[in-house]
C-alpha cells in the first residue's frame, strides 16, 4: 500500500512523540526507588518512613534514609498488620481511590476500533483499494501525453493496419481540417486478431503518434461483484476522457464486457448486461464530447453484441492479422536491437523458417535464443541458438532425462524416417526441416518439422492429399517394419481425421457429397446457445464417414507403397537417427538423391537484395495464415 508523502511524515510525527512520551515516562519512573515490602515494613520500623499513599496495588511514599529524602513504591500485599503497624510508629498514610476509566474506557473502544478497521480494509480491498466511496471509480491506467512511450516504428508486419489508424492520428491532430468538410471520425474502432498480433501494442502507438492521454483498461476491469458497480465505472471512465478530451480510451479484450446480451446468463439484468448497456449508451452520446475516440481489442469477435458493431459506435473494424514473411523479418529486425547477433544470423531465413508465427511469438524465440546463449557463455547470439528457439517453440523442451528402451528407439527412429521420406517425396508436400528421435515436450518421443518455403493462403486438393500421406507415413512405416502397430501414431491419425473431415465437409473435395458444406455452426455453442440438430440426414452423415474413412485409407495406402519402394533409404535414414539423434533437412536430401530418387523440384527462398538479414535489426509485431507441420511420435 502506498502513502502520500503529507501521510507519511504524519505517521512518523506520531511516532516520534509516542517514542519520546515513553522515554520521558521511563526517566521520572526511573527516580522512584523499587522497594520490597520486607524492606517497606522495616522503614516503617525505624521510623524512617515519612508519610505512604495506597494508590491501586501499589504503595507510594517519601522516607528518610541517610539523611537524604528519596521516593518510594511497592507493591501492596494482604497484610492486616500494616494499618496498626503504620499508626503505632505515627506515620502519615491515606488512600486514593483507584483510578481506571481509562483502562475501561480502552476496553471498550479498542475492540470496536480493530473490527472497524478490518472492515475497512476489506471494503477497500473488494473495491479495489480505492475505499467504500470509489466503489464506482474508474480503475483506467492513465499515459498522460507521450507516456506510452511508442510509436508506429515500434510496430511492423501490419502495415495496412497501420494505414487504417494514421487517419485516427491525424484527425487527433488536427481535428478541424475534418471537420471543415463535413467528416466524422469514427467514434469507435474495433482491432481484430489472433493472440499476441499486436493489438495493445498498435493502440499505444496510436496514442503515442498523437501526443495524446491513453486511458487503458482490461474489459473484466468493468466486471465487479455490487451490482452497478460497471455501470458507474464506464460513467466515470468516459467522464475522466471528456476533461483531457482529445483522448483515446482503450478496453482490452472487450468480450468479457461486450458478450451477447442473453448469452449463457439466466436474467437480463445482471451486472454484465448493465455494464454493456451503459457502454451503448455512452458510445451514442459522443456526438457531445469531440475528441474522444475508444479503441477495443478482441479476439472473438463472433461473440460480440451485434449492438455494439453497428454503425454509430463501433464504426470501424481492423483486421490484425498475422504477418507474412516480410512482417516478420521486420518484427525480428525490431527486436533484434535489443540483443547482440552473431555475423552467421540471417533473419530473412528465420522470417522463412516461422510461417504462422505472430509477432509476441517471434519475440519469445529472439529472448529464449539470448537465455540459450547466455547458458553456453557466448558473447552473442548465433544461428544455432535461434533455431533451437524456434524448435522450443514449436516442439517444446528438449527430454533427455526420459530415457527409451531399445525397441522403443527403433520404433520411434522408423516412426519418424517414415514421416520425413513420405513428405520429402510428394511433390505437393512441404520439406522436411529436421528430424529427431529426442524427446520434447509432454508426450513427443520423436518429431518431424515440415516447414512451408513460401507463405500459403490456398491448398489444392493434390496438396491436401499429399500432405495427408506424409502425415500417416510414421504409421506406415512401423506396419512394414515391424508387422505391428503402437500407440505412438494418435496424434497423427487426429491430425489426418480433421483434415480428412475438411475436405469433405467444409471444401467440397468428396464427388460423393458433391459441393455442399456441412460444417457445423459453432457460433451457437460459442454464444452459449443449445446447438440446433445436425442440419443432413443419417444417411448423409453415414456417407461422410465413408468419404473421410477412404481418404484417410487412400493416403495410408500411398505412404505404405512408397515407403515399401524406398526400403533401404529408410534403413539409412534410421541408421543416422540411431547414431546421431537428429537430422537435418538437407542431410535427408543428400541421402535420398544418393539411393537414386527423384526428387521434386522446390522453390528457393532467398533474401530479398533489401533485406538486411545478417544485421542485429527486427521489427515487432505481426502475424501470418499457415502454421508449420509438426509430425509427433507420441508416448502411449
Amino acid at each position: 500500500m502506498k502513502f502520500e508523502k503529507k501521510t507519511q511524515l504524519s505517521i512518523a510525527y506520531a511516532v516520534l512523540t509516542l517514542l519520546l512520551l515513553l522515554s520521558l515516562q521511563n526517566y521520572f519512573a526511573n527516580q522512584v526507588e523499587s522497594l520490597p515490602y520486607s524492606q517497606f515494613r522495616e522503614w516503617i520500623k525505624s521510623g524512617q518512613v515519612i508519610e505512604c499513599t495506597f494508590s491501586g496495588e501499589f504503595i507510594h511514599g517519601r522516607a528518610n534514609v541517610d539523611g537524604r529524602e528519596i521516593s518510594f513504591r511497592t507493591a501492596v500485599i494482604d497484610d492486616p498488620e500494616i494499618i496498626s503497624l503504620l499508626e503505632e510508629h505515627q506515620v502519615e498514610f491515606t488512600r486514593e481511590p483507584s483510578n481506571n476509566w481509562f483502562t475501561q474506557l480502552l476496553s471498550w473502544i479498542l475492540p470496536a476500533l480493530i473490527f472497524v478497521g478490518i472492515w475497512l480494509f476489506l471494503i477497500r480491498r473488494m473495491s479495489g483499494g480505492g475505499g467504500l466511496m470509489s466503489i464506482g471509480k474508474s480503475k483506467a491506467k492513465v499515459y498522460m501525453e507521450k507516456g506510452t512511450g511508442i510509436t508506429f516504428d515500434d510496430v511492423a508486419g501490419i502495415d495496412e493496419a497501420k494505414e487504417e489508424l494514421q487517419e485516427i492520428v491525424e484527425f487527433l491532430r488536427t481535428p478541424e481540417r475534418f471537420q471543415a468538410l463535413g467528416g466524422r471520425i469514427p467514434r469507435g474502432v474495433l482491432l481484430v486478431g489472433s493472440p499476441g498480433t499486436g493489438k495493445t501494442l498498435l493502440a499505444k502507438a496510436v496514442a503515442g503518434e498523437a501526443s495524446v492521454p491513453f486511458f487503458s483498461l482490461s474489459g473484466s476491469d468493468f466486471v465487479e461483484m455490487f451490482v452497478g458497480v460497471g455501470a458507474a465505472r464506464v460513467r466515470d471512465l468516459f467522464e475522466q476522457a471528456k476533461k483531457h478530451a482529445p483522448a483515446i480510451i482503450f478496453i482490452d479484450e472487450l468480450d468479457a464486457l461486450g458478450k451477447a446480451r442473453g448469452a449463457g446468463s439466466f436474467g437480463g439484468h445482471d451486472e454484465r448486461e448493465q455494464t454493456l448497456n451503459q457502454l451503448l449508451t455512452e458510445l451514442d452520446g459522443f456526438d457531445t464530447n469531440a475528441g474522444v475516440i475508444l479503441m477495443a481489442a478482441t479476439n472473438r469477435p463472433e461473440i460480440l453484441d451485434p449492438a455494439l458493431l453497428r454503425p454509430g459506435r463501433f464504426d470501424r473494424t481492423v483486421a490484425v492479422d498475422r504477418p507474412d514473411v516480410k512482417g516478420r523479418a521486420a518484427i525480428l529486425r525490431i527486436h533484434a536491437k535489443e540483443v547482440k547477433l552473431g555475423p552467421d544470423v540471417d533473419l530473412h531465413k528465420l522470417a522463412v523458417r516461422t510461417p504462422g508465427f505472430a509477432g509476441a511469438d517471434l519475440a519469445n524465440i529472439v529472448n529464449e535464443a539470448a537465455l540459450l546463449a547466455a547458458r553456453r557463455d557466448k558473447n552473442s547470439i548465433t544461428m544455432s541458438e535461434l533455431e533451437e528457439a524456434i524448435e522450443r517453440s514449436v516442439a517444446g523442451l528438449e527430454r533427455k532425462s526420459r530415457v527409451l528402451n531399445e525397441k522403443e528407439r527403433r520404433i520411434v527412429a522408423y516412426h519418424e524416417a517414415g514421416h520425413a521420406i513420405v513428405g520429402e517425396i510428394l511433390p505437393e508436400a512441404n520439406p522436411v526441416q529436421k528430424i529427431s528421435i529426442v524427446s520434447r515436450g509432454i508426450a513427443a518421443l520423436g518429431y518431424t518439422l515440415n516447414m512451408p518455403l513460401e507463405d500459403r493462403y490456398l491448398m489444392t486438393k493434390e496438396e491436401l492429399q499429399d500432405s495427408l500421406a506424409a502425415i500417416l507415413g510414421g504409421r506406415a512405416a512401423e506396419e512394414i517394419v515391424f508387422g505391428e502397430i503402437s500407440t505412438g501414431a494418435a496424434n497423427d491419425l487426429q491430425q489426418a481425421t480433421q483434415m480428412a473431415e475438411r475436405m469433405v465437409k467444409e471444401f467440397g473435395m468428396s464427388q460423393r457429397i458433391g459441393l455442399v458444406a456441412h460444417r457445423t455452426d459453432r457460433s451457437q455453442q460459442l454464444l452459449g446457445m443449445t446447438p440446433a440438430d445436425r442440419p443432413y440426414s443419417d444417411e448423409t452423415a453415414k456417407l461422410i464417414d465413408e468419404e473421410i474413412k477412404g481418404i484417410i485409407g487412400a493416403g495410408y495406402a500411398r505412404a505404405k507403397d512408397l515407403l515399401t519402394q524406398h526400403r533401404q533409404a529408410m534403413e539409412d535414414v534410421v541408421e543416422i537417427l540411431f547414431e546421431n539423434e537428429v537430422m537435418d533437412g538437407d542431410q535427408l536430401r543428400n541421402l535420398l538423391a544418393e539411393n537414386g530418387i527423384e526428387l521434386p523440384p522446390r522453390p528457393k527462398q532467398e533474401a530479398p537484395p533489401d533485406s538486411p538479414s545478417a544485421e542485429p535489426q527486427a521489427n515487432g509485431n505481426a502475424p501470418q495464415s499457415e502454421e508449420p507441420e509438426k509430425e509427433e511420435r507420441e508416448a502411449p
